[in-house]
């Protein structure tokens, strides 16, 4: 049987910049190309709706999954997104993993004009619908009839320990975000590695018989040369206090050749349990040589 630290890599792919039609087929068939498994996308206004950019990934692609990263639930009913989900699973052919999380941002429920809830309301709206998914079929087949016997795999991410605790009884992937928030909807930092790593850790001592039916993803915001941390702070200009030591370590960061960074990806494997990375569209090129180095 095959083990959190021995399971075969998967990577996925997050798009989000806005696209023509044409373009948006040009880079999903790009990214199957270069042996992504996983077409993800994000659910924040002013980034392409999930499900349509979604249903068009799956009919220009052949073999990729398509997934969320992940559907904010504090918008959505979860019987509308159940039969939502099940539509865009049969249509693609069973291809969908369900990517779903609490919400974080009070900017886009201000744009949306919804109210926003506390943190507990935003984790109870994700505990209603990760249990909406988890009907028994015969009841989710009266709204939602999915392609995938037992519905489409569910990936549950955050932060915080009542999400994690959710995850950990429930989810069949969880994504370890790699940042913390600044404060209660005003955005997120990048976290350190023992922040990281304590993370995994208590989600590992929650699983119990579970450890081994898991996936454990990870976003990679970037993928640099050796040493070029310098790289890091467009994007991250709140955690300029990590040393370049420190940011070498972090899991979402990826420094060094091909070969260097497939050895990396190995060891993360082998001490954290981390096999599936989601890389960010602007690093997709640049990873796609590591995804080769480890096939």
């Amino acid at each position: 049987m095959t083990s959190l630290y021995d399971r075969p890599f998967r990577f996925g792919l997050c798009l989000f910049t806005p696209s023509t039609r044409a373009e948006w087929i040009a880079k999903v068939r790009k990214a199957e190309e270069l042996g992504y498994d996983v077409i993800s996308v994000s659910d924040h206004l002013g980034m392409p709706a999930p499900i349509p950019t979604l249903l068009l990934a799956a009919e220009a692609t052949e073999r990729i999954r398509i997934g969320t990263l992940v559907f904010n639930t504090a918008f959505y009913h979860p019987t509308v997104l159940a039969r939502d989900l099940a539509t865009v699973d049969r249509y693609s052919g069973g291809r969908v993993e369900l990517g779903l999380g609490a919400g974080y941002d009070r900017a886009q429920f201000d744009a949306a004009g919804i109210p926003f809830p506390t943190a507990g309301e935003r984790v109870s709206q994700l505990e209603r619908t990760v249990a909406e998914f988890r009907k028994p079929k015969s009841e989710l087949d009266k709204y939602a009839r999915f392609e995938q016997p037992g519905g489409p795999p569910i990936l549950i991410a955050g932060r915080g320990a009542r999400v994690l605790r959710l995850a950990a009884a429930h989810a069949d992937i969880i994504a370890f975000t790699g940042t913390t928030e600044v404060r209660d909807g005003d955005g997120l930092k990048l976290g350190g590695i023992t922040e990281v790593t304590d993370r995994i850790d208590y989600v590992r001592g929650l699983l119990g018989d579970r450890i081994d039916q898991v996936e454990f993803n990870i976003p990679i915001h970037k993928v640099l040369p050796k040493g070029a941390t310098d790289g890091v702070t467009d994007v991250w200009q709140n955690r300029l206090d990590l040393t370049p030591d420190e940011l070498a370590e972090l899991p979402s960061l990826l420094f060094g050749t091909p070969e260097e960074n497939a050895d990396t990806l190995r060891e993360r494997r082998k001490t954290l349990g981390l096999t599936y990375y989601t890389v960010l569209e602007p690093e997709m090129e640049a990873f796609a040589p590591i995804i080769q180095a480890l096939r």
